[in-house]
């Protein structure tokens, strides 16, 4: 199982420990699909060109090139799309854990700390708007400093943009933060169950349960007492059904949503499972 390791990959052997705060500009011109990435700081990734979308263990996300996001550090699979442009473009900054919790100090204590842990999303959505985008572009001038001066500013910068995402969005941004410092980890059959409806495949679950493939393989059959091959495709098959009858979508729509390659094998393996096709539900 290939796992990128960010920002580590980033910083391609320039510096000797891990850094407190990084800023990164990251280029492609090539899609990248489904990369299982194992963020070692919290992330924020501010889209500039292109489409990103991430799996995260109970949740998954499409970011448009007017949104960023902020994911903490853990596991997730990505994908970087090249949409209506030649190049996709974000601006990455990672922070540390003590960076985190340095600036919530400031804060006054939260008034509900339980709630804290019963609304922990896995992200937080931003709105790009004029003031994140010039923000952005001073970000490139800091680039241009001298090493010791640098580090200040981006510390700076880091305190900046906080308090405009505090200002901007008020108790639900600082709610995720606190919930960056307080985990709550989902349930395994909760990760399972809530990816019951993507695209991933059993390695791709597998690592968003921090397992390697064999070991999730036996927790899955002690769980659901049958093989995840079989559970997967017996309940996706149900809940296609199930979509085909309400009318919300046709079979041509619906095959690539539950991890068929293309309608031929999703007829064949309907029709196994409910002896019809599924154009005649």
């Amino acid at each position: 199982m290939h796992v990128e390791h960010y920002p580590d990959l980033l910083l391609s052997g320039q510096q000797s420990h891990q850094p407190e705060l990084f800023v990164y500009d990251l280029k492609m011109t090539q899609d990248v699909i489904n990369s299982k990435v194992q963020l070692d700081l919290h992330m924020f990734s501010f889209l500039r060109e292109g489409k990103k979308q991430v799996h995260f263990p109970n949740a998954a996300v499409d970011v448009s090139p007017e949104q960023s996001i902020l994911i903490k550090s853990g596991n997730c699979i990505w994908s970087e799309l090249l949409i209506d442009t030649d190049t996709y473009y974000c601006k990455l900054l990672f922070f540390s854990e003590a960076q985190l919790k340095a600036l919530l100090k400031k804060l006054p204590p939260p008034h509900h700390p339980s709630a804290i842990l019963e609304s922990s999303p896995a992200f937080f959505i931003i709105e790009n708007d004029d003031y994140l985008l010039s923000y952005l572009d001073s970000l490139a001038t800091v680039d241009h400093a001298a090493p010791d001066l640098k580090e200040r500013l981006i510390s700076i910068k880091f305190e900046e943009l906080m308090l405009y995402l505090l200002g901007k969005y008020g108790q639900a941004f600082e709610t995720y933060l606190r919930s960056m410092v307080c985990r709550k980890t989902s349930s395994f059959q909760t990760i399972v169950e809530d990816n019951l409806d993507s695209n991933l495949n059993l390695e791709d679950i597998a690592f968003l349960c921090h397992m390697s493939l064999s070991t999730f393989k036996r927790q899955f059959t002690k769980v659901y007492g049958v093989s995840p091959g079989k559970w997967f495709r017996d309940q996706r098959l149900q809940k296609a059904r199930d979509i085909l009858i309400s009318g919300e979508m046709t079979c041509s729509d619906i095959y690539q949503r539950f991890g068929y390659n293309n309608l031929s094998n999703f007829s064949a393996a309907f029709k196994q499972k409910f002896g019809k096709n599924p154009s005649e539900v």
